[in-house]
């Protein structure tokens, strides 16, 4: 127990330095009734496509899967 407390103390303590703050892209909209702040991570697009890159390759290959044999019927 004691142990865990110490790992957990010196992982509050080492946090600071270790969490820099990152830039972020800010866009904010503003009208008479609405006020809109939309914050993005700068490495967002790099995750979005690490996310969906391989349900999409997924559904690329099911599509070439099944165009393959209707592309081969034709004469």
């Amino acid at each position: 127990m004691n142990q865990r407390k110490d790992t957990y103390r010196a992982a509050l303590r080492r946090e600071p330095q270790a969490a820099a703050p990152r830039q972020s892209k800010v866009a904010r909209l503003h009208t008479r009734y609405v006020r809109v702040t939309i914050e993005l991570d700068p490495t967002f697009p790099q995750d979005l496509t690490r996310w969906v890159g391989s349900p999409v390759s997924a559904l690329v290959d099911v599509g070439a899967a099944v165009l393959r044999p209707l592309t081969s019927w034709r004469v």
